[in-house]
């Protein structure tokens, strides 16, 4: 399978629409990247996709991005299956360019359909600690992928301070 191909993984007739959790992946979660087969294998599917953003490659030797603060549209819990729940319920998204110098990230939107069993190992994985210390925050954001856009959980980190700048938006193995 390609980088850029869309794959259906693990397709599931019984998949409710209140367990399906899509997940913004910009780095080492990405197909072809050493934490894909660890933490994706259970994706029902994953597809190319672009959010708007600030990406950085981290001294540590993976990337973070940071998200426009308007463009957030909820933040991430403890409770996994809640906050499909609510991804569910926002629909359809604004999708356009922010106010200021931010670049289009490509990454994948990764679906997945057991955010209980799925989710928690990559919260532990990117340091996502709900209400306490955290290395990255899990946030709500509008991603565009193909011409539609929709609401997805994605890894934040505001404004990194030791980090360099991806100016094309592309993070590649360094």
């Amino acid at each position: 399978m390609n980088n850029g191909d869309s794959a259906k993984l693990n397709t599931n007739p019984e998949d409710r629409p209140e367990t399906i959790l899509r997940l913004f992946v910009y780095g080492t979660l990405k197909r072809g990247y050493w934490n894909h087969q660890r933490f994706c294998v259970q994706a029902r599917s994953i597809e190319p996709a672009v959010v708007w953003g600030r990406l950085y490659h981290l001294h540590a030797g993976f990337p973070a991005l940071d998200v426009p603060e308007g463009l957030i549209l909820d933040r991430g819990t403890a409770d996994p299956l809640a906050d499909a729940r609510r991804q569910q319920k926002i629909g359809t998204p604004r999708f356009g360019r922010p106010t200021g110098d931010w670049d289009l990230i490509h990454g994948e939107l990764v679906t997945f359909t057991d955010p209980q069993r799925d989710l928690p190992p990559i919260d532990r994985l990117e340091g996502f600690r709900p209400g306490g210390h955290s290395m990255y925050q899990r946030v709500m954001v509008a991603v565009l992928c193909g011409r539609t856009s929709k609401p997805a959980w994605t890894y934040w980190m505001p404004c990194p301070s030791r980090g360099e700048r991806i100016a094309n938006g592309n993070w590649e193995r360094f």
